[in-house]
């Protein structure tokens, strides 16, 4: 009403103004006119307002109640399938945007404790989590949303012909594994000490991606890394099973942060993860649900 009310006045005070030769009685005959005018306004501002306690306004986008950044702090295994899911979310809430930092969960942990913003921590392990339940970080309990086991990668064809667990002592292969305190080494790590294997370890990377990246690009013989993460990774990485007595079986935790700049965001970003159309995201990238 603010934009079309004013505008036949307006209009009707300009004619009025230019026509100073109009009569008394043509100038009583345009008042009514503009009087009944107004009325008319009026009674469609009425019904358009629902006067009768109801609206007619257009529906909003199914889900689109939240708005502005939402900030995700995600084990850096998750980059695909929350690629994803940042995608379905952001289309479900046109106004939301999805920031999505990845990365090793115990350096998520420090960046968290250190003070960086954030609204959601999704870890590839529950001890990183608890550190920050620890530190008052978490809002609510952490619930689990994933499994994960362990594969052992090779780059496609595998040439330092590989089989099994008892390879990773072989000193003329090119090992890697992810550092310590990060999930997938720590894993990896329980794994080869069950079945009383010392690695030969070339190199101990930041991160379950940054590993993988060297097999695909075929500086490593091998690695342990995660199913998912060699479901993602395509034609440059084959997968090798660990038997199920030997294998490790990760549980991923999600939660809302104390203090997230979105709590909304936060809240409904959890939500989606945890919901059926998230957790069909999940297991199509080779994760297990809980």
């Amino acid at each position: 009403m603010r934009r079309t009310v004013p505008l036949p006045l307006v209009s009707m005070r300009l004619k009025l103004g230019s026509h100073r030769w109009v009569t008394n009685e043509g100038y009583l005959m345009m008042k009514q006119l503009r009087r009944a005018m107004l009325v008319g306004i009026l009674a469609l501002g009425v019904v358009a307002c629902g006067g009768d306690g109801e609206t007619d306004a257009a529906p909003k986008a199914e889900g689109g109640d939240v708005e502005g950044e939402v900030l995700v702090f995600a084990a850096a295994s998750l980059t695909d399938a929350f690629g994803d899911i940042k995608t379905a979310f952001e289309e479900d809430n046109p106004d939301a945007e999805v920031q999505l930092n990845f990365g090793g969960s115990s350096a998520l942990r420090e960046q968290i404790l250190s003070g960086a913003p954030a609204d959601v921590f999704a870890s590839a392990n529950e001890s990183n989590m608890a550190d920050v339940v620890d530190a008052d970080e978490v809002a609510g309990e952490p619930q689990i949303f994933v499994t994960n086991e362990l594969q052992i990668a090779v780059p496609a064809g595998n040439p330092g012909k590989v089989k099994g667990l008892d390879d990773f002592a072989n000193d003329d292969l090119l090992i890697g594994l992810c550092a310590v305190e990060v999930p997938c080494g720590d894993f990896a790590r329980e794994a080869l000490e069950g079945v009383g294997v010392e690695p030969a370890i070339d190199t101990n990377e930041p991160d379950v991606r940054a590993l993988l990246t060297k097999i695909g690009s075929d500086e490593l013989d091998a690695g342990i890394v995660y199913v998912s993460d060699v479901t993602s990774a395509g034609d440059r990485v084959e997968g090798i099973d660990i038997p199920a007595a030997d294998n490790v079986v990760a549980e991923y935790p999600i939660a809302q942060l104390t203090g997230a700049p979105n709590e909304d965001g936060a809240k409904s970003f959890k939500e989606f993860v945890l919901s059926d159309e998230g957790q069909e995201i999940l297991t199509g990238y080779g994760f297990g649900t809980p």
